[in-house]
């Protein structure tokens, strides 16, 4: 919570005058009971009326004052606690950016969604709490104490009587709720994944009719997370009562002795009266810091949550150190790469050694699971590899800016991702800039103009959430448009070409080669139809490399390709 806390520093002021209105409100709640006293003493027991009215008048001034400054205090609680929230996720979302993809892998998004919404808003609540609430606690108890030993010293000894079962109670919910509380936030976790599953995976779960079967896996982390509500409601259920019953036979206790002491002559009736009022103050600050040690625990286990995020350093850093200038434009070389993913005990790519130059294409075909995609997720430093060199113009990209090598290469991922928002402001995730003129231009070679132009605002249609209103081919050719508007020196499409029929991949590519004819292009595909024509084929099996050549050398030389080719094409079109 500290760590959370620091970032305070800029409401330092807001702060201050918080605690200066609650300090006044206290004082106010303080001072009423000695007013009261002394209308009791002197007012009713004289029968001064006027008295009474003056006084009485007194009273709701001060009242009123009070409640001015609770109602400030609570007012600017509020807006420190909710701009803690703001920056929070501010803070979180911007170093999230900087993950590299074995971030992601580790943590999942469920969990990073939950720790930036739901933990967040736990400790905005105890935020408000202790600045508006347990701020209060400690100077009313203080306070109370000393005046109503002020009061009458023999009757404070029932308080000092009352406070190690307070100690108690406080000590027996908090073991049992705070262990509690973590399982909440993991179990949060559990309930996000699966919900989000469910909706990513909606058309699966209907083709194959396993709602019932996902309705099960629902009610079960649904009912995992309810039951552990429900445990840790029962414990504080006990709270409240366990409290009110201590503060009434404290009560009991003040009015049976101070009768006594009343009769005995020893005590007034106003004494008695104001030294209740301390002793309910006291009682009152005890419950506030109760929920102290109830809220906090919670606020603490979602701030450890948070503050891991933060405190996680990405793998993938610039190196702030002087580099050699690129040599060459669009080169990518593959030294002695060995890659393991974070957990596995093979690695998916071993002793991965190629060279590809500008106006080639180079294309990467192999079985399921061989490390076709690991590879060229490794040119834009989306992994660090474990060993060997990914150089791109000459230059290992570890020593380049992640800004200026993904600024180099247009990356069409194997599932084509795009966002909410027009057809136009997805293009323009390539290039900010781009008019109208080129972004037809890019849409015309990925052969996407002709279903945009059929599109009732065309460039101006909106897309829903991951471009669920067209089909996988139109995804497919607005990625490859996407990229293709950034004119990079190098274009890496992984398996970007699976859901485009025959004519349209011809037509695509036939477009494509005139258009990248100056850049390096790399292409993963699984038909052999889609490679045959490339001017380098790399062959993976197993993480490593199989074979190099063209596809007639490759017939001669390469048994995993012929395999592959024999279990697409006749021999005829082999030949």
């Amino acid at each position: 919570m500290l760590k959370i806390y620091r970032r305070l520093k800029p409401y330092s002021l807001q702060i201050a005058a918080i605690t200066a209105l609650v300090f006044l409100q206290v004082l106010a709640d303080l001072y009423l009971p000695t007013v009261m006293s002394d209308i009791i003493d002197n007012g009713i027991m004289k029968e001064d009326v006027g008295y009474i009215w003056h006084e009485g008048l007194y009273m709701l001034l001060i009242s009123g004052c009070g409640a001015a400054c609770a109602v400030l205090a609570s007012f600017l609680s509020s807006k420190v606690a909710m701009g803690l929230g703001r920056n929070l996720r501010n803070d979180i979302f911007e170093h999230i950016e900087s993950f590299s993809l074995a971030e992601f892998d580790r943590f999942g998004s469920s969990t990073l969604v939950t720790r930036t919404t739901n933990d967040i808003v736990q400790i905005q609540t105890v935020t408000i709490m202790i600045l508006s609430m347990i701020l209060r606690a400690p100077i009313m108890y203080t306070g109370g104490v000393i005046l109503a030993y002020s009061k009458d010293r023999r009757l404070t000894t029932l308080l000092l009587i009352v406070l190690p079962f307070v100690a108690v109670i406080i000590y027996l919910v908090a073991k049992f709720v705070i262990p509690l509380f973590r399982q909440v936030q993991k179990k949060i976790d559990k309930l996000n994944l699966v919900l989000t599953e469910n909706l990513k995976g909606i058309r699966v779960i209907r083709a194959f009719n396993r709602e019932a079967h996902e309705k099960k896996r629902f009610a079960r982390a649904n009912g995992d997370l309810t039951g552990t509500y429900i445990r840790v409601n029962r414990i504080l259920a006990l709270l409240m009562p366990a409290m009110m019953l201590l503060m009434e036979a404290l009560m009991v206790g003040i009015l049976w002795f101070g009768a006594l002491r009343i009769d005995a002559g020893e005590m007034d009736l106003g004494a008695l009266v104001a030294f209740l009022q301390y002793a309910m103050q006291i009682m009152f600050a005890l419950v506030i810091m109760t929920m102290m040690f109830i809220m906090i625990p919670r606020a603490q286990a979602a701030a450890d949550r948070v503050n891991e995020v933060l405190g996680t350093e990405p793998s993938i850093r610039d190196v702030p150190e002087e580099r050699a200038a690129c040599s060459g434009r669009g080169f990518v070389e593959f030294d002695r790469v060995s890659f393991r993913y974070q957990g596995a005990e093979e690695p998916a790519l071993k002793d991965v050694s190629f060279r590809v130059k500008p106006g080639e294409t180079t294309a990467i075909i192999g079985g399921t699971g061989s490390g076709k995609t690991t590879l060229v997720n490794l040119i834009p430093r989306f992994y660090e590899v474990e060993s060997g060199r990914v150089l791109v113009d000459g230059v290992d990209v570890r020593k380049l800016p992640q800004e200026e090598l993904r600024a180099k290469i247009g990356f069409v991922p194997q599932k084509a991702v795009l966002f909410t928002g027009s057809v136009a402001d997805n293009l323009r995730y390539g290039k900010d800039d781009a008019n109208e003129e080129e972004l037809l231009h890019a849409a015309q070679v990925a052969q996407a103009d002709g279903f945009i132009s059929g599109m009732e605002a065309g460039f101006g249609t909106m897309l829903s959430e991951g471009g669920l209103n067209l089909s996988g081919g139109q995804k497919q050719r607005l990625a490859i448009a996407r990229a293709i508007l950034r004119k990079p020196e190098i274009y890496v499409f992984d398996d970007s070409f699976s859901a485009l029929d025959f004519k349209t991949d011809a037509k695509l590519r036939a477009a494509l080669r005139k258009e990248t004819g100056n850049a390096t292009v790399i292409i993963v595909a699984q038909r052999v139809g889609s490679v045959m024509n490339a001017d380098r084929i790399i062959v993976l099996d197993e993480g490593s490399v199989a074979g190099i050549g063209t596809h007639r050398e490759l017939l001669r030389t390469c048994k995993v390709y012929r395999e592959i080719v024999s279990s697409q094409l006749s021999q005829e079109e082999m030949a």
